[in-house]
């Protein structure tokens, strides 16, 4: 049974309802392996803190707690050996009495055997896909309820909503089948679409705004012509994740030609980047899905530390209401975004253009 947006055709959002959890504080690593040091990460609570305070300042909407429900849908997404791996990591770490927090030093690379080890660090390595990203006590539960509250987004969207907003942490869209990196564990944006397929849905688009390529969300869908993936990011020959997000990447199998690549040159600015937007937002148009999710994330922000785009604050604006222009059902999934002074204002400006405010 396809699921109807005809609903959504007539009004704009006023107020948008927030998915949101404080069980995200739970996910406090201390290191990340960052120009050859350990630095703080990048990726930490006072990120959601200052999104979450914006909403609140600007009086966007309701915010609420997410539902659990339950483990079957991150099965939909994610290998059962992975995720075992990912809620026992921590406690395998501490059991060899290591200091630090869990950080991978070898990889099964090229030519090498693929069997996955006993050991922990071995284990580290075969799931891994980089090296920055630790892992650390209450990962697995932050991950878990970031997944909670992309599901509970999805669920108030077939339930009506025009336009909901997950505020997920961690974030997931590095996240593949069987890989964590790129601070993401779990990769809420693709279960959240797996979550509309299974409700009702035929087709479901996501665009990724994200600075960085969704290696993860392509992976998943790759060889699948039910999800539209496109994704607007630095081009990976100079950020990461590197070895994915090319333009000649388009599906495979059943899923060629539903696989669309924007990668970018340092640089890049507003006017550029929104040509890119539109031609992704038309083959969206042209698949007709029944849902959107975007990976919002707001790191193309001129002042982001860790990429080279140069969009500006009233710019989030301005592609938010263009998304609205498709009049679909939407689920905005939270990714990256590291300025901290202007990762609220930035994401709650893509919201409100979206909403017409």
């Amino acid at each position: 049974m396809r699921i109807t947006h005809r609903a959504y055709l007539s009004a704009a959002v006023t107020h948008m309802k927030t998915i949101f959890s404080e069980k995200h504080k739970l996910r406090n690593s201390t290191t990340e392996l960052y120009g050859g040091q350990l630095v703080e990460p990048f990726e930490r609570p006072s990120r959601a803190e200052f999104i979450i305070n914006r909403i609140r300042d600007q009086n966007l909407g309701p915010v609420l707690d997410p539902h659990d429900h339950g483990m079957d849908a991150i099965y939909r997404i994610h290998d059962k050996d992975y995720v075992s791996f990912m809620q026992t990591a921590w406690e395998m770490w501490q059991a060899e009495n290591f200091a630090g927090e869990a950080i991978p030093t070898t990889w099964p690379a090229r030519r090498m055997s693929q069997r996955i080890p006993d050991f922990i660090e071995g284990k580290l390595g075969y799931y891994a896909m980089a090296a920055e990203t630790s892992i650390s006590k209450g990962t697995w539960e932050a991950a878990y309820w970031s997944a909670q509250v992309a599901l509970t987004g999805a669920a108030q969207c077939r339930a009506g909503d025009s336009g909901v907003f997950a505020l997920c942490r961690p974030p997931g869209h590095h996240s593949a089948f069987d890989m964590y990196g790129g601070y993401c564990f779990l990769n809420n944006a693709a279960i959240a679409a797996q979550s509309f397929l299974d409700n009702g849905a035929e087709r479901v688009a996501i665009v990724d705004v994200d600075f960085h390529h969704g290696n993860g969300t392509q992976d998943i869908f790759y060889k699948r012509n039910d999800v539209l993936f496109a994704s607007l990011h630095g081009d990976p020959s100079d950020a990461f994740p590197h070895f994915l997000g090319y333009s000649e990447e388009q599906g495979e199998g059943d899923g060629a030609g539903f696989n669309v690549n924007y990668p970018m040159k340092p640089g890049t600015r507003f006017h550029e980047w929104r040509t890119a937007l539109t031609d992704a937002l038309g083959k969206v148009s042209d698949f007709v899905p029944d849902a959107l999710v975007i990976s919002l994330g707001v790191d193309t922000f001129e002042n982001d530390p860790i990429s080279f785009f140069k969009l500006q604050s009233d710019d989030f604006i301005t592609y938010g209401k263009d998304i609205a222009q498709l009049q679909l059902p939407t689920l905005f999934v939270m990714e990256g975004g590291y300025d901290i002074d202007e990762i609220g204002i930035n994401t709650v400006n893509v919201l409100q253009g979206f909403g017409g405010a």
